[in-house]
């Protein structure tokens, strides 16, 4: 009898290993794929389970948390969600998240080990702490600013400190109520497939996900590419520029909308925007130059985030002369987003290096301990600092004496560039308005902002498109606002 006992114990005890191997296989080996299977709503319930930790703007909260007393149990809630809906994009049950609310979804869900207190015994207990904040670098003045002055008008604003990277604005509209994805209901689904229909997309950031033709805004980066490649030594004589200019290999000739740039000195080409000038110069420099300054500036750069990711602007590697001269005067496949402008605004108004720019100053705990912080990098040299000085006089001249004394500030030093890009077949489509400038306060030792502005309006008469009447205003009040506060 006791052999029968014996082998019945040692059969227990095989069944119990069996089963704590097999249950340490489940909850171990097996879990990330029972976690990632839709059938299981576990760690959605958990997710939703408690309140959303937020994004904070200028010590403020824009964000919030609802207790909807359902299976799914707190939904995300916005204050002015149109207003910041390109910088904290949406948290939705039925369809994720995006921008800020995707990028930094470990940190405001939870998740993230650093808002656990005993982080090595969170990924076996399933622990899950509070939701952490957020801290962006926004100027809420300069976002309603830009937001009021594009008026749901199809464009966008970006803005950002030159002496550190840090974005002061970033706006896109027509723009959407994050809040109206919140839940799971019939509302959500009919917002969702309403605000994907719309034509003007108003779920589109503009100011970092589209690329515009620039226009002339891009001959700020062809007068430095000519001023630091020696092409152009002085930029009060005469470039031997014709007027119209053919393009090389073609019979294309290329003509401008004033008097004067026939022989014009850089410096009243560019006050006054000479096509003829700048396509010439473009040629001149060269496509290794021009390239060599382009990706200095950051175009080509596919790695880019802000932190979520930025749509590269384009500058082509392959060029022949003809296309060469439209690239320099931004046209042919010269494609820019509205960050990137500001960005070459910015290394203008500065030293001439391209701070890395970032949108988020720290995260922290619920409690405000902080978790991770962010700070000024050089992210290219984009030209010496003899010719940042040199640009910012020719840009200063714009808004004093050329085509952009629009965004005039008293008290202020300003320069800007207007750009009018042209579009579509055979240039059929209705321009955009482009207007990059940049501002310093009389008495400070730095500029306080470098801004963009980009403005396509259909419904505009084709004539009426100009940088400094449509865009130019919109830059002022950004800049304004920066300063006043």
């Amino acid at each position: 009898m006791t052999k029968y006992i014996r082998r019945a114990v040692g059969l227990c005890a095989v069944l119990l290993v069996a089963l704590l191997v097999n249950a340490a296989r489940v909850q171990v080996v097996e879990a990330p794929s029972y976690d990632r299977n839709p059938a299981n709503r576990r760690p959605a319930i958990a997710r939703y389970g408690q309140p959303r930790g937020d994004i904070v703007v200028d010590g403020r909260t824009v964000t919030g948390s609802k207790d909807t007393g359902e299976q799914f149990r707190y939904e995300r809630t916005y204050q002015d969600g149109p207003l910041y809906a390109a910088v904290t994009g949406f948290a939705s049950q039925l369809y994720g998240t995006t921008l800020l609310e995707g990028t930094e979804d470990g940190i405001l869900s939870g998740t993230d080990p650093m808002l656990t207190p005993f982080p090595l015994f969170s990924g076996p207990t399933r622990a899950r702490g509070s939701g952490g904040r957020v801290v962006t670098t926004l100027n809420p003045a300069a976002q309603q600013a830009a937001y009021e002055g594009l008026g749901g008008r199809r464009g966008a604003v970006a803005a950002i400190e030159p002496s550190t990277g840090r974005i002061l604005a970033l706006v896109s509209t027509p723009s959407y109520d994050p809040a109206r994805l919140s839940g799971t209901g019939p509302d959500v689904t009919g917002a969702w497939a309403g605000l994907n229909c719309r034509s003007d997309k108003p779920m589109l950031n503009r100011a970092i996900r589209q690329t515009y033709p620039p226009g002339s805004t891009f001959k700020v980066l062809t007068a430095a590419a000519a001023l630091d490649s020696g092409v152009v030594d002085d930029v009060d004589a005469p470039t031997r520029s014709p007027d119209p200019y053919r393009l090389p290999g073609t019979t294309t000739r290329l003509t401008n909308e004033i008097e004067g740039c026939e022989d014009a000195s850089l410096r009243y080409a560019f006050t006054w925007s000479c096509n003829t000038v700048f396509a010439k110069l473009g040629v001149d420099i060269g496509l290794d130059d021009m390239t060599r300054t382009a990706a200095n500036f950051g175009f080509n750069d596919r790695k880019l985030r802000i932190p979520f990711s930025v749509a590269p602007s384009n500058f082509d590697l392959r060029l022949d002369r003809a296309q060469l001269g439209l690239s320099s005067i931004g046209q042919f496949d010269t494609r820019a987003t509205p960050l990137q402008m500001a960005m070459i605004a910015s290394a203008v108004a500065g030293d001439g290096s391209v701070k890395t720019p970032y949108l988020v100053e720290r995260t922290t705990t619920r409690r405000g301990a902080t978790l991770s912080t962010n700070g000024p990098r050089v992210l290219h040299q984009a030209m010496r600092a003899s010719t940042a000085q040199r640009m910012r006089e020719l840009m200063t001249d714009v808004v004093e004496k050329g085509t952009g004394t629009v965004a005039a500030i008293p008290g202020a030093t300003v320069g800007g560039k207007t750009g009018t890009a042209q579009h579509g077949i055979g240039n059929s489509g209705t321009p955009y308005a482009w207007f990059i400038s940049w501002a310093r306060a009389d008495g400070s030792m730095a500029p306080a902002v470098a801004v963009a502005v980009v403005v396509e309006d259909a419904a505009a008469d084709r004539g009426d498109i100009t940088g400094g009447g449509f865009a130019g205003p919109i830059a002022r009040a950004v800049m304004e606002a920066v300063l006043g506060s």
